[in-house]
């Protein structure tokens, strides 16, 4: 199906571009257009988003389905070396690394090396304050080494309606570019 549609938008794309390269410049063909035209664009995008955002939800609430299983995590693993990562820093209680999935120029994960119980900040417990504080601490470290101190990002997502998607603590730091608000 999804190559069906790939296909559609393809064909439709390249009979648009021969029309618009046809038409010339004139108020009535303008009107046309945006009357015609832009509205389907406009669908086709929200299409594309909706169709994303579905799978990243989708992922999240399985995420979240398997959350308390205890089973090892994919950030478990890179912190035993199990799978191979771009270290940016790491103590002997975090890691930082960069994101496989970029959302910025600069995407960095910090993560608690010992889980804890610490698989979302709601599961935070008063116990949990020194390893909070030392993710945060090194949120710092990464812009500094990645020279976004002058403006960075710090996201975390707490369950499945903020999409998290691995149950292990984790920030994202964002920066290298400006940053939009409200983020979305």
């Amino acid at each position: 199906m999804a190559a069906i549609t790939s296909f559609t938008l393809l064909r439709n794309y390249a009979i648009s571009t021969r029309a618009f390269s046809n038409l010339q410049s004139s108020p009535r063909a303008i009107s046309y257009l945006n009357t015609k035209f832009l509205p389907s664009i406009q669908s086709r995008r929200s299409l594309f988003r909706t169709s994303s955002i579905s799978d990243e939800e989708a992922s999240a609430k399985e995420a979240a389905a398997s959350a308390e299983s205890g089973a090892p995590t994919i950030f478990d693993k890179i912190i035993a070396k199990e799978i191979p990562s771009s270290i940016v820093y790491e103590d002997e209680k975090v890691l930082a690394f960069r994101d496989i999935n970029p959302q910025a120029p600069v995407h960095v994960l910090v993560i608690p090396k010992f889980r804890d119980g610490l698989t979302q900040l709601g599961r935070a417990e008063e116990r949990h304050g020194e390893i909070l504080g030392q993710l945060l601490y090194a949120a710092k470290i990464v812009a500094e080494k990645e020279g976004i101190l002058d403006g960075f990002r710090v996201v975390i997502n707490n369950g499945p309606s903020a999409c998290q998607s691995v149950y292990h603590l984790h920030l994202h730091v964002l920066g290298g570019r400006q940053m939009k608000w409200p983020p979305g």
